[in-house]
């Protein structure tokens, strides 16, 4: 979870326009975005609620564990999902979690959440039909070499070219998902900025997400939330392997672009290790990542929606993955979390084990910050069921798609058991209907001592002024 700093738990820059800025406001100073508007939109997605194999609340199935938790800061701004059978293939499977930031973070991350699959299939089918008719055209003409059928590119705004003897190394699936991933991301955040019903201007979300298609896996990563995976070594040890790289503007690359685009990037003094991105004339927002959806203050200074796409072909060895938000690695090394995950009682607990390990970490390790919101989804990648007891393995077939009981910013458990993603569903207009009522009232991050802010100040801009 992003948050913001009052005045009163951190002190602004000097001729910082935020002195003193803070975020609530009178009831009746401004229309709130989102509360209608957002729960016109859950309406007409309804059917996504419906979706088999579609989870996104706490909850598991045969072959993931998703579970989230709500820190002190104020709404919990996380979303995750797990998509099976995605674009109604049997043996691919979609997973995502999203860390909002600002205000009306949480909104951004659920309609990121909710929108960014649904692009990403559309893209996928018109990329693999445009590789079939390349493929046919390749076949039938043979004045035309293999290198002339290379896959579609993307606008050259969003990617570097792609050097063509790495093109031939990579399997058709990489290439094919690439591109996908690349314009699903692209028109996921134009569709942000004109978005009418969620305001994106100092507001935005992270996104780790993947696609899994047999042993293909393909990631793609905007902001600081984290890939890992469990796997072997050759002397059999469960080891970690980070998968993504945390994009935030300390990296050498980021801090190039960001700079070529007149933005700045530095520490405060009392924060030296946390690099933020500010306007060029204007002390906020202070946003600590380079990536992000949303976040249109900074569009124009360097901050982009680009995601870093990587490839990796799963073996036997490979256990499973985690994506979580910065809430768990904030407090938990890679190792640690694979640790955790690996000595669950059940798979079906593992994302609510992780998640509570974290809250007890955030706890003895910062006991004067406010603990962040934390999201987790975990993916097994093996069909057995071996390090599961015969008991919960039963329980799991009989139930294959359960929620396990939430502890804030999910629903509450029914009394006569589990609650099942299709009861969830009734609940969910009035329970986004709470929450975009209770944000501004309930923003408390912007009160007492945290750790790291991913945003600091919301900027005031003068009319005709920019930056």
């Amino acid at each position: 979870m992003g948050s913001c700093l009052s005045a009163e738990s951190r002190s602004p820059l000097p001729g910082s326009p935020s002195a003193g800025l803070g975020v609530r406001r009178k009831k009746n100073a401004k229309k709130r975005f989102g509360s209608r508007g957002n729960s016109f939109d859950h309406r007409k997605d309804e059917y996504l609620y419906k979706v088999p194999g579609r989870l996104f609340f706490n909850g598991s199935t045969e072959a993931a564990s998703l579970f989230t938790q709500q820190g002190k800061k104020g709404t919990n701004q996380d979303a995750m999902i797990v998509w099976e059978n995605f674009c109604s293939r049997n043996d691919t499977i979609f997973c995502g979690v999203f860390d909002g930031h600002g205000p009306y973070g949480h909104m951004v991350a659920r309609k990121v959440r909710d929108s960014l699959p649904q692009k990403l299939h559309a893209q996928w089918e018109v990329n693999a039909k445009s590789e079939e008719v390349l493929r046919e055209i390749s076949l039938n003409s043979s004045s035309m070499n293999s290198e002339d059928t290379s896959f579609m590119s993307a606008d050259e705004d969003s990617r570097v070219s792609v050097d063509l003897e790495e093109t031939e190394k990579d399997p058709e699936i990489y290439q094919i998902l690439k591109e996908s991933f690349l314009k699903a991301f692209r028109i996921m955040d134009r569709e942000l900025r004109v978005h009418t019903s969620v305001d994106c201007f100092c507001s935005g979300t992270t996104a780790v997400t993947f696609i899994k298609q047999g042993q293909d896996l393909v990631i793609g990563n905007v902001g600081d939330s984290r890939a890992v995976l469990g796997t072997r070594d050759i002397d059999n040890t469960l080891v970690a392997v980070q998968l993504t790289v945390d994009l935030k503007p300390n990296l050498p690359a980021e801090a190039e672009r960001i700079k070529k685009c007149r933005g700045r990037v530095f520490a405060l003094q009392d924060e030296p290790d946390v690099a933020r991105v500010w306007l060029p004339n204007n002390d906020s927002p202070g946003l600590a990542m380079a990536r992000a959806f949303g976040d249109f203050c900074l569009k124009d200074f360097g901050l982009i929606a680009v995601p870093d796409i990587s490839y990796r072909r799963l073996t036997d060895k490979d256990e499973f993955i985690v994506l979580a938000t910065d809430g768990i690695w904030d407090v938990l090394s890679n190792k640690e979390v694979v640790d955790i995950v690996a000595g669950a009682p059940s798979r079906s607990t593992a994302a609510r084990a992780l998640v509570e390990t974290a809250v007890r970490g955030w706890k003895m390790r910062y006991p004067t910050s406010k603990t962040d919101d934390c999201a987790v989804v975990c993916l097994f990648l093996d069909s057995n069921t071996d390090n599961i007891s015969s008991a919960f393995a039963s329980k799991e077939r009989e139930h294959p798609v359960s929620a396990e009981p939430s502890q804030a910013g999910a629903d509450k458990e029914h009394a006569n058991g589990p609650t099942t993603v299709d009861q969830q569903t009734s609940k969910v207009d009035e329970k986004v209907a709470t929450e975009d009522d209770m944000l501004l009232d309930d923003y408390s991050a912007l009160d007492g001592v945290t750790r790291v802010n991913t945003l600091l100040n919301l900027p005031r801009f003068t009319p005709g002024k920019v930056g």
